[in-house]
């Protein structure tokens, strides 16, 4: 023995490239030593991998993710095939859902509620206030001064955020099961509620929202998007429902779509549907034919995608503890093609280690 550095925690991985030593470590994900001296080593830098990604939205140059216990991490983006950490807030609980207005983020966190992040500085995101919603908050939407939050047991809760320091709750409706997603247009809030299917709630009075419509999905309804008089629902091992909610009292399922993995979020832009499973990455799907929706492309992420936000040309997907994925995907004759350009993550230095 020449030499030894103590990590502190579980080592996985080991890649040396002339006297630099980059170690895969369990806690404190990525290590670099500088082994120059083998009876001298250093510790040079590290970087802390995600934790758990479950959620990105994206405004302009950054992807802000939620990254579980690791709380909300903003990621600049201006160059995709090297995207940056700018800077995280550690929200205090599991932020599972993030929805940015202006320059505040407005993170679901678990079992701590609603918390509202100015990312005005992205390098120094500082809290602005919070509201505890009373369960687990999964999901948030927000339009002008009001927070939709899906919060599990306790359904839906309409938090007035005009003062992002003080957020004071204005109504709630106790869907029957747990609120798992959300989406808000006009005076509807469409919720996806677990085994309840769709739940289509008028919110015209926030402080007395009630409920119009509903459509059990026969699955396990994850996370809802709506376009038009379109909700297209995630759930689940049932896959993909299309339902035609141009009358909101009686709501209609008009076609599915089921492939393999557990559909966990989706997103809607133009005649194309992104849909994230769990399983097996993000699938595209034409939906120009709402009646025949077409499968066109997929990529497999490798990890739990469970998240997914576009801006052409690129598609943004959360895989759980494999970080940020940011996919292009330009058409061609034979649908869509893919180019894989990963966060920084321990699971890709892992990978990376295991191929080498």
């Amino acid at each position: 023995e020449a030499g030894f550095y103590n990590i502190g925690s579980y080592v996985y991985g080991v890649y040396a490239i002339d006297t630099l030593v980059y170690i895969a470590n369990m806690d404190n994900g990525l290590r670099i030593i500088n082994a120059l001296k083998p009876d001298s080593l250093i510790e040079m830098g590290f970087y802390d991998a995600s934790n758990y990604a479950y959620d990105v939205y994206v405004i302009g140059t950054f992807a802000y993710v939620a990254d579980g216990s690791e709380g909300l991490k903003i990621i600049n983006i201006s160059d995709p095939n090297a995207p940056i950490e700018m800077g995280f807030y550690d929200t205090g609980g599991s932020a599972e859902g993030v929805h940015v207005i202006d320059t505040f983020a407005y993170i679901a966190d678990g079992s701590a509620g609603l918390r509202i992040i100015n990312v005005s500085n992205p390098t120094n995101p500082i809290e602005a206030g919070f509201y505890n919603t009373g369960d687990d908050a999964l999901d948030v939407y927000v339009i002008d001064t009001f927070a939709y939050v899906a919060d599990g047991s306790t359904g839906l809760r309409i938090i007035n955020v005009s003062n992002p320091v003080s957020p004071v709750e204005t109504g709630f409706f106790d869907t029957s099961d747990d609120a798992l997603g959300i989406y808000v247009t006009d005076i509807f809030a469409y919720i996806a509620d677990d085994n309840e299917g769709l739940r289509i709630i008028n919110v015209s009075n926030p402080s007395n929202p009630i409920e119009v419509g509903f459509y059990n999905t026969n699955g396990s309804a994850q996370d809802v998007h709506v376009i038009d008089t379109f909700a297209y629902v995630a759930d689940d091992w049932r896959g993909l429902k299309i339902i035609n909610i141009s009358d909101p009292a009686n709501p209609v399922v008009i076609s599915s779509y089921i492939t393999d993995g557990n559909a966990k979020d989706v997103y809607v832009i133009d005649t194309l549907l992104y849909i994230a499973y769990e399983e097996s990455g993000v699938r595209i799907i034409n939906i120009s034919d709402p009646v025949n929706p077409i499968e066109i492309g997929y990529y497999d992420t490798g990890g739990l995608a469970n998240g997914v936000y576009v801006i052409k040309p690129f598609t943004y997907v959360s895989a759980y503890n494999a970080g940020l994925y940011i996919i292009k995907h330009p058409m061609n004759a034979s649908g869509i093609e893919y180019t894989q350009l990963p966060y920084q993550v321990l699971n890709t230095i892992l990978d990376t280690i295991k191929q080498q």
